[in-house]
């Protein structure tokens, strides 16, 4: 029972330590959000200038001027509005001055509107386009074999497998909307706000772990103490009896 104590005991301590972990690591991350968010927003073609990896330039407020290719737009399926109504969000690419493109995640649309590309209000002005956002990392960029078939719809943003079906090249970062000159016509897409910084669970979780811990110790302690009661209680009443027993 102790080995086995032990071992439950440690395993949540180990647990616990590894959650206390994580809360750090979301608590930097976060604090590198909101260093980002706080910087004023800047032209990207200067943010690219003095830099070779745009990698870092995430959670930067950025603006952009270039023509939206609404040909090879993509639908992030599934995600809600700031309403809590289903519905998609669209990715369409802007073309830079230079020839690169800059994905947009333009907003918001209806379930109705899950085939790019999007129709009506929703479409993406024609011509010049300035818009301004905050540039966020794309997901682990994947291999997609030549030849292979578009991808319209995708469930998280990944620039390797997006940028294999565009005929310019794509940077690996990309542009949650907030600001378009010329604006949009109706009312959508609806521009998605930007995601709540939160510590997670993490530190409930801890504390959760480290109180299982010490249900492992304090319980042992229990057993062994009601353990031995039993035991000094069983041999008085074996000593009694034995007294009994001369007496008789």
């Amino acid at each position: 029972m102790l080995v086995v104590t032990i071992v439950v005991a440690g395993v949540c301590v180990r647990l616990g330590f590894w959650q206390l972990d994580r809360l750090h690591g979301r608590r930097d991350i976060n604090a590198q959000i909101e260093a980002g968010f706080a910087q004023p927003p800047q032209p990207l073609n200067d943010l690219l200038a003095h830099i070779a990896d745009p990698h870092p330039l995430a959670f930067r407020r950025a603006e952009a001027a270039g023509t939206y290719d609404a040909a090879h737009e993509v639908i992030l399926y599934g995600r809600t509005s700031a309403g809590g109504d289903t519905g998609n969000h669209v990715l369409t690419p802007l073309v830079l001055d230079d020839g690169t493109a800059l994905l947009v995640d333009r907003g918001w649309v209806p379930l109705d509107q899950g085939e790019p590309p999007v129709s009506g209000v929703a479409s993406p002005p024609t011509g010049r386009v300035d818009v301004a956002g905050v540039l966020f990392p794309a997901d682990a960029e994947t291999a997609t074999a030549a030849g292979a078939s578009p991808v319209l719809q995708v469930t998280k943003i990944d620039t390797g497998k997006l940028g294999a079906q565009l005929p310019y090249p794509i940077l690996p970062v990309y542009l949650l909307l907030q600001e378009q000159r010329p604006a949009q016509a109706g009312g959508l897409p609806d521009p998605a706000p930007l995601p709540e910084l939160t510590e997670g669970p993490h530190l409930s979780y801890a504390i959760q772990w480290f109180a299982f811990a010490t249900i492992a110790v304090v319980g042992y302690g229990v057993l062994v103490s009601r353990d031995r009661r039993e035991g000094r209680g069983g041999a008085a009443r074996a000593a009694s009896a034995d007294e009994t027993e001369k007496e008789g």
